[in-house]
């Protein structure tokens, strides 16, 4: 009975309409907000759009096997490739991830479980946050001090030190905050089946936290991949290949790609203008694959 009587009070009051209404002064500016947030999303896109579309119509024009098995022309040489600035770029990288990779990941490991409110943590997390701001240059004045002027050799590693100073805050802070990600309840539930701290993080805050782990990393190679400065004082440049007769050339100026955009970008010679419109194409290129194999290899593990 009072059932019948409440639904017929129901029928009776006008319940407002849930669609949304332009004469609502309150859906007329959501409407207004979402489309300058749409227009604002399409300007911010113009500038990579046009600067992918360029590369493509400039870089694209000149790509062939050709480049990537050659070494870079001289001046009124037709032709060449940058084989070995790719080859550079590669191995440069490579050391730079394996010297800040272990490390990012072992510091975030204490910041976010073994000392996280430790005076050490937040001296390691406040010089974290400053290195990120850290102008790349000084990197290589750094990594120049460090290692080129105690070789007294520009090198490969000396240009992977410069660029892992780079990467490092990008990968722990990233690597940090994955971690501090992991619900509670399954460390909890670890611990309640008699794992001990290592085996929690071993087995369970890591597995879990590896995606976000994974785009640190990524974020740091791509910025890694497209240092200029850096490699000017440590790496230099080299119309050379690394392997040469059987002997790893490590510890000898090293070519890269950003170098060699650099250098050939400023020439007067045609050849070698379109040359490094190839380059950064192709510089692009491998930072767009490494990210896709990241996120491949995450999705996997998750």
């Amino acid at each position: 009975m009072r059932s019948m009587e409440g639904s017929q009070i129901a029928d009776k009051v006008d319940l407002p309409l849930l669609d949304r209404s332009y004469r609502d002064p309150r859906g007329v500016l959501s409407t207004l907000l979402s489309v300058v947030t749409g227009a604002a999303t399409v300007i911010a896109c113009i500038p990579l759009f046009s600067v992918l579309i360029m590369l493509f119509w400039r870089g694209g024009a000149k790509l062939s096997w050709q480049l990537f098995v050659e070494l870079p022309p001289t001046a009124f040489e037709e032709g060449g490739g940058f084989g070995n600035a790719i080859v550079g770029t590669l191995v440069m990288v490579g050391l730079a991830a394996l010297i800040s990779v272990p490390f990012g990941i072992f510091a975030a490991v204490f910041l976010a479980e073994f000392g996280p409110d430790s005076k050490l943590a937040a001296g390691a997390h406040f010089c974290a946050k400053t290195l990120t701001g850290l102008p790349s240059i000084l990197a290589g004045v750094f990594a120049y001090a460090a290692v080129v002027m105690v070789t007294g050799t520009y090198s490969a590693p000396a240009g992977g030190v410069a660029l892992a100073l780079l990467m490092l805050p990008t990968v722990l802070l990233t690597a940090q905050e994955a971690m501090k990600m992991v619900p509670v309840r399954m460390k909890e539930a670890a611990v309640g089946m008699g794992c001990t701290r290592s085996q929690v993080i071993w087995k369970v805050v890591l597995p879990t936290a590896l995606p976000g782990i994974l785009t640190g990393v990524m974020l740091a190679v791509a910025r890694a991949s497209g240092e200029t400065a850096p490699l000017l004082f440590t790496a230099l440049f080299s119309n050379y290949w690394l392997v040469q007769d059987g002997h790893l050339g490590l510890m000898e100026p090293t070519a890269s790609l950003a170098v060699l955009i650099y250098n050939f970008s400023g020439m007067p010679f045609e050849n070698q203008i379109e040359m490094a419109w190839a380059a950064a194409l192709v510089l692009v290129l491998l930072v767009l694959v490494i990210n896709i194999i990241g996120q491949l290899f995450s999705r996997q593990r998750v």
